[in-house]
């Protein structure tokens, strides 16, 4: 599983906070990147579900009490004419 990907015109700013950054937590760069890169795909809306997605934007920490989800039961419809009212 080898992947390589190779990012130029980085910011000097940008590399040097990654370079003291990985220092800081004993890591190589690269595998600091990686660790960023894992973590943002992970935070990303398009991976949540749709209730998590809905909690996230109008939960209580943004001013809205959601319900809890119940499970509602439903009797299935039944076409035999014993059961016809």
């Amino acid at each position: 599983m080898s992947s390589t990907i190779v990012i130029r015109n980085v910011n000097p700013d940008d590399k040097f906070w990654i370079r003291r950054e990985a220092k800081r937590r004993g890591l190589s760069m690269e595998e600091f990147v990686r660790r960023i890169l894992h973590q943002a795909r992970n935070n990303s809306d398009e991976c949540l579900k749709p209730s998590t997605a809905f909690q996230r934007h109008f939960g209580v920490d943004n001013g809205i009490d959601l319900p809890l989800s119940k499970r509602y039961g439903y009797k299935p419809i039944s076409l035999n004419d014993e059961n016809a009212t």
